[in-house]
């Protein structure tokens, strides 16, 4: 296995730092988690045709995807970052019903980790609390799709789905909700050749008048079937023990023995009013640092431009690296080149801000590895007086690959 630093034998940081603004998307999910890709070189190989420089892999509880990841972008003059994705739980906001980043879910709160180590460096003890989430988690639909067999056999379809067999078939060691929708509508297109019958399934098993999705529109389709079936209050909806969750604070400190940064992931205009823990930018700032916490990123493509450059810029000059992505954790074919909301491109601000992030994430990663200390001192501060500094040396860093003929 080949690490990140030994591609970095003859990098010298004295070599020119002369700004140079790089496509960046810096949260991509792959199959290890559920993914848009069915492969992880499909998402390297779209990124060096669109022109994307710097690409993160960024999957829920999983690091699987890491060697690939590395080693295929490396291969592609690509820079890889290697970053993770969790899902916690504030407990008080649960209770009071306090919305943080899940739309649907008061207490809910996804967070993610950027520029972490790679080989590993967690303990067995962390690497097993993470492989009991993936396993809770597989638990949860495993349930799932019992409520959903249930369901078929009410209705007598006449046929089942089989847990064991999505986890082999779809799935790399990680069942999602997602995993479920596209197993059911890969059963009834088994099932049903007539396109009339088809539509009547759907039409029955999600008890709707219709659906909106032409029935060649597999996205749009498993969209549909999650949406009127799998989430809360629908048919074969699982309520989540709380149990099965850690807290911020867990994951934090998860995410800092990994080598990581912290990093807050924001809804921001994605939800009509903002949620409660992001209607203020000044609170939800102050927030943050209080949890330890100097690092956010955005999916633009869920925020109008104008929103995104308020919230965004704001952080910014309050001393946060901030990062963009487009998750591309649902069906269906997109850009990985990251836009606004309706495909408005960013504008040059935006641009910077966001290859500033990526340069900072890179010379982390580059920091880490040589002396055990990125861009976090040792209580996971962001060394803000070592800005300018760190981002010359990422900008070194990835021009070191990216510019390589």
């Amino acid at each position: 296995m080949t690490g990140f630093i030994e591609y970095f034998k003859t990098f010298t940081p004295t070599q020119s730092t002369a700004e140079q603004g790089l496509k960046v998307n810096n949260h991509l999910h792959t199959p290890f988690s559920f993914s848009a890709f069915s492969k992880v070189s499909d998402a390297l190989d779209q990124s060096v045709e669109e022109g994307v420089k710097v690409v993160g892999v960024n999957d829920f509880f999983s690091f699987d995807a890491y060697p690939e990841w590395c080693e295929g972008a490396f291969d592609r003059n690509l820079f890889p970052l290697f970053n993770v994705e969790f899902i916690g739980l504030n407990e008080a906001y649960q209770k009071e019903g306090l919305k943080v980043n899940d739309p649907g879910n008061p207490g809910r709160t996804y967070f993610s980790g950027k520029g972490l180590a790679y080989p590993l460096v967690l303990s067995q003890e962390t690497k097993s609390k993470i492989a009991k989430l993936v396993d809770d988690a597989n638990q949860y639909v495993r349930e799932m799709t019992d409520k959903v067999n249930a369901l078929f056999a009410k209705k007598q379809f006449g046929f089942s789905l089989d847990f064991d067999k999505i986890k082999t078939d779809l799935a790399k060691g990680q069942v999602r909700e997602r995993h479920l929708a596209r197993a059911i509508r890969i059963l009834a297109e088994k099932h049903y050749k007539d396109s009339n019958r088809l539509l009547n399934f759907y039409i029955e098993l999600l008890d709707t008048n219709g659906i909106s999705s032409k029935l060649d529109d597999e996205a749009g389709i498993e969209n549909e079937i999650r949406n009127a079936l799998l989430k809360a209050d629908k048919a074969a909806y699982v309520a989540e023990d709380p149990n099965g969750f850690l807290s911020v604070e867990e994951i934090r400190s998860i995410i800092i023995e990994a080598g990581g940064i912290p990093t807050y992931p924001f809804l921001a205009d994605a939800v009509k009013g903002f949620t409660d823990f992001e209607r203020s930018k000044a609170k939800v700032a102050a927030m943050l640092k209080e949890m330890g916490v100097w690092s956010v990123e955005f999916i633009p493509t869920r925020n109008e431009l104008s929103e995104l450059k308020k919230y965004a810029k704001y952080l910014f000059d309050q001393g946060f690296v901030v990062s963009f992505g487009t998750e591309h954790n649902s069906p269906g074919k997109q850009l990985i080149e990251v836009k606004a909301k309706n495909g408005v491109q960013l504008d040059e601000e935006m641009l910077a801000i966001n290859y500033e992030g990526a340069c900072i994430t890179a010379a982390h990663q580059y920091l880490y590895a040589k002396q055990g200390e990125g861009v976090l001192d040792k209580e996971g501060t962001f060394k803000v007086a070592e800005r300018q500094k760190f981002s010359e040396l990422g900008n070194a860093l990835i021009k070191h690959i990216t510019d390589k003929k």
